[in-house]
């Protein structure tokens, strides 16, 4: 097979895999509290899915110090993963499509700002594992875009 045969999807997880919008809007909300900022609007929120967790807080709060950062985020982490102790579910249709796209021959890619750890645990929680041919972690390379 040459490279021009090799065909690839790169899917990022939460907004396109998994419905987990609410979840991350609710716990950016609580973690802005916790730390003493201003709550963004659901709309900003929304819009930084998809960047790695500090990425996206500093685009949420550019005034944000180093030290801020990383308590906002543990705020932020502990809540999602307890919202996530049962995983957020995927749109309709996901897995019959994914595995519609596998059938016509395509090779399967995530590539997300969740990190390694929280990665593996989604892909753990729906059975996923070895599913995908390539997965990368906002913790492995550089932030999306």
């Amino acid at each position: 097979m040459s490279h021009l045969d090799y065909k690839l999807l790169i899917f990022d997880w939460d907004g396109t895999l998994a419905n987990s919008i609410g979840r991350i809007v609710e716990s950016m909300h609580m973690a802005s509290t916790r730390s003493g900022f201003e709550q963004c609007s659901d709309f900003a929120v929304k819009g930084i899915i998809g960047l790695g967790l500090p990425e996206a807080i500093r685009a949420l709060y550019p005034e944000i110090g180093d030290a801020e950062l990383i308590a906002f985020r543990n705020h932020y982490a502990d809540h999602y993963i307890a919202l996530e102790a049962t995983p957020s579910p995927l749109f309709e249709g996901v897995a019959q499509s994914l595995d519609a796209f596998r059938a016509e021959g395509y090779h399967l890619a995530v590539a997300t700002g969740k990190a390694r750890r929280g990665l593996d645990r989604v892909l753990k929680a729906h059975g996923w594992e070895d599913y995908f041919d390539i997965t990368r972690a906002a913790d492995e390379t550089a932030s999306k875009p």
